[in-house]
């Protein structure tokens, strides 16, 4: 009996711009509708589908950290939460079925948040978009409401271009 050895497989890292993208469909600005109908239908399972990839590479990055490291607890209770949240069914009717994918978008923006944290990619604070390592950053300082000042980088775009106070 011969062995044949299969081809390394590639890892692809998590594309969390698209899944990003589904999110702000139904968390999105005031002003906005979100969406009912077949664009609600379409968008639960692509919501699911998402959660349902990105959750073992959470796993597979936070096996590497240590059991007591805070950032790896917190990241696979948030992995419990959307598993709870995969496992329920949508409310009857329109409001149950909104209410549902809201619920399986704020997990997979929790998971997201969680995913480019410990791969170290650092969110921008003024756009709150990935940074990403070819992109161009500036420091940034700004003072918490408990009055601590934080340091932290955003894109030198938005550096430029602040968002308007709310």
């Amino acid at each position: 009996m011969t062995r044949t050895r299969s081809a390394p497989v590639a890892i692809v890292p998590v594309d969390t711009d698209i899944m990003r993208g589904s999110i702000a469909l139904l968390l999105p600005h005031e002003t906005v509708q979100p969406p009912a109908g077949d664009r609600l239908a379409t968008l639960t399972p692509a919501l699911r589908g998402h959660i349902q990839l990105i959750i073992p590479e959470v796993e597979r990055i936070t096996a590497r950290l240590s059991t007591d490291d805070i950032p790896r607890y917190c990241a696979l209770a948030c992995i419990g939460e959307a598993r709870r949240k995969l496992s329920m069914q949508a409310g009857a009717g329109p409001h149950g079925a909104l209410t549902y994918a809201r619920k399986l978008a704020r997990a997979l923006t929790a998971l997201c948040d969680h995913y480019e944290a410990l791969t170290g990619q650092g969110m921008c604070v003024a756009c709150d978009r990935p940074m990403r390592a070819m992109d161009d950053t500036v420091p940034y300082d700004r003072v918490g409401n408990s009055g601590g000042a934080r340091t932290s980088r955003v894109h030198a775009a938005c550096a430029q271009h602040p968002r308007p106070a709310r």
